[in-house]
């Protein structure tokens, strides 16, 4: 049977990292407010927008005009701005000759895809959930079962064959919580001490992750 290897995007295949940093701010200075400290903004990633707004100290009734301000400042400049890290387009080669390949982000769908394009990726990359496709966002186990429903993927066999490669504990946790095996990157945002709290399986970067897996 075909595994299935599911990934992150943000610090597990790509870093997007002047992008957000680029976004958080203009959406802070269009409110008349000082940029965020980075560090801040990048101990956030992996949740959704409004969330992380709120947690960088956005009113809550503005969050959403923060937000549209992000998105549009990042439409301009998240091509540029977003490179693969290194050994992603290897892991996502040899990961789509074992293995169904699916993202599963809490980016939107809508710019995931048109950045896996632009970085010559997508050809490997059977589906993309975003956040724009479910309900309740990683740590929540929908958007991996969202995943796995689409690549065909749902018996408990396949389940047992299937892994989630991502850089913080959102990804572990929501891929304990769909029954799959959750996989850590300390190339991304999460800390190291953090992800070996939900999995013993830590790798330097998704190359070695998939490597492991192919062998399995």
């Amino acid at each position: 049977m075909k595994k299935t290897i599911l990934f992150d995007l943000d610090g597990t295949l790509i870093d997007s990292t002047p992008a957000i940093l680029d976004g958080f701010g203009a959406a802070f200075l269009a409110h008349g407010e000082p940029t965020p400290n980075p560090e801040a903004v990048k101990a956030l990633v992996g949740h959704p927008l409004d969330f992380m707004f709120a947690g960088l100290g956005a009113p809550s009734h503005l969050v959403p005009d923060y937000i549209a301000v992000y998105k549009a400042r990042y439409e301009q400049i998240f091509l540029e701005q977003t490179s693969l890290l290194g050994g992603a387009a290897g892991a996502l080669a040899l990961a789509s000759e074992v293995a169904d390949v699916g993202v599963v982000t809490t980016k939107t769908s809508k710019f995931s895809v048109i950045l896996l394009e632009h970085l010559g990726v997508m050809k490997f990359i059977k589906t993309v959930i975003g956040r724009d496709d479910v309900v309740n966002p990683k740590p929540d186990p929908e958007p991996i079962n969202r995943a796995l429903e689409r690549l065909g993927k749902t018996s408990s066999q396949d389940k047992a064959s299937a892994f989630m490669v991502g850089d913080t504990t959102m990804d572990l946790e929501s891929a304990k919580r769909s029954g799959i095996a959750g996989v850590g990157l300390v190339c991304g945002y999460g800390k190291e001490a953090d992800l070996r709290e939900h999995s013993n399986l830590i790798f330097q970067n998704a190359f070695e992750a998939v490597k492991f897996i192919a062998g399995r």
